[in-house]
């Protein structure tokens, strides 16, 4: 390997084409040595705002596996080369969109709770798809408590630790009663929604009442292609959202669509139940409106929504800042209780990380 000392940067040739062009300040931020580094935790020790912002090399070398860099103060940063391409490797599983003809893959309770390797399949299914099912759960009341395990302590919100869903009991909003509920994600007016939501069948003796869900991202990326300036303004109009009983108010004023720095899709806020008066006079109302609409056609169009009957014993487990959930209208000729109950996307991909690395250590 060749290199090439620039004004800021070290540029690393592989047969006079380009490997990597590595900026001095990103050189020895990155020092992996025991000094700058704890070894155990491989937090950062080094402080960036210790050495001046024009630094340069006292001395480079470089070999097939690595670059060694001394510095003026003759500290020296070695940096491996397989450290750097290990950055372009995806931590997660692969986003997998789908449409009306997803069937979320099914998991047995027992076999989900006690064993590792159905636990890794399924937290893999899940973090890919947004959606599994998860069978055979006891009819219990407060069953979902078992699930901290693998999916982390609950996430408690202002009205219910675990929620019940039935149509007698206390009505605050149209989950209580027999009536279609439209696609939505929970708690939109909360300015952080919890990310993770499990929905526990414990009866189901009605006709009717499938349980509908939609790919929130696949939505909105179709739509970002077919109309990017909607999309646009979705992204970056914000929306007043409020929900609210005798004793409890929550409120928040968010856009619809949550993108990364790259622009990719990462959230989607959507609940029409939820949604309040916009003031009229506000810039782009009229734009929001038209985007807002054709947004709207496509959640509540068949093309994207997957429909099937949760019965007794099965727990519905969606990404909630992806997956759009509700239910058709049921006769309530018979019982249906339904509880659910919400956790975090991070509590489960830590989950899911700690077992994908014990398994690999086992097969070494």
């Amino acid at each position: 390997m060749d290199f090439q000392i620039n004004k800021d940067s070290l540029k690393i040739l592989n047969n006079e084409n380009l490997e990597y062009d590595l900026p001095f300040l990103w050189l020895r931020d990155n020092c992996p040595c025991d000094d700058c580094r704890v070894q155990e935790t491989q937090e950062k020790r080094f402080m960036i705002h210790s050495i001046p912002p024009d630094l340069k090399p006292k001395s480079v070398n470089v070999d097939e596996n690595s670059v060694t860099v001394e510095w003026p103060d003759n500290h020296k940063t070695r940096i491996n080369f397989q450290d750097i391409r290990f950055l372009k490797n995806a931590r997660k599983p692969r986003k997998v969109m789908w449409s009306y003809d997803f069937i979320p893959n099914y998991y047995d309770w027992s076999n989900f709770l006690e064993e590792d390797d159905i636990a890794i399949d399924a937290y893999t299914n899940f973090i890919s798809t947004g959606a599994i099912c998860i069978k055979d759960a006891p009819c219990v009341p407060n069953s979902l408590e078992d699930l901290a395990p693998r999916l982390g302590p609950i996430r408690e919100v202002l009205f219910e630790r675990i929620h019940n869903v039935s149509v007698s009991g206390h009505i605050y909003n149209i989950a209580h009663t027999s009536l279609e509920v439209p696609p939505h994600n929970d708690f939109a007016s909360y300015s952080w929604p919890p990310s993770v939501q499990a929905l526990h069948m414990l009866k189901n003796d009605c006709e009717g009442g499938e349980s509908m869900i939609i790919d929130g991202h696949k939505v909105l990326n179709d739509f970002k292609n077919d109309h990017p300036e909607f999309f646009d303004i979705l992204k970056n109009f914000p929306v007043p959202f409020r929900e609210f009983d005798a004793e409890n108010e929550t409120y928040a004023n968010e856009p619809i669509i949550r993108v990364n720095s790259e622009n990719e899709i990462i959230g989607l806020r959507y609940s029409n139940q939820l949604m309040q008066m916009i003031d009229p006079n506000k810039k782009n109302v009229d734009l929001f409106y038209k985007a807002y609409h054709e947004l709207c056609c496509r959640i509540n169009s068949d093309q994207y929504k997957s429909k099937f009957r949760l019965n007794a014993g099965d727990i519905l487990l969606v990404s909630a800042h992806r997956i759009l959930h509700g239910r058709e209208q049921f006769q309530p000729n018979g019982k249906r209780h339904l509880q659910d109950a919400y956790y975090e996307m991070d509590n489960v991909e830590n989950n899911y990380f700690l077992l994908k690395n014990l398994s690999m250590e086992c097969q070494k």
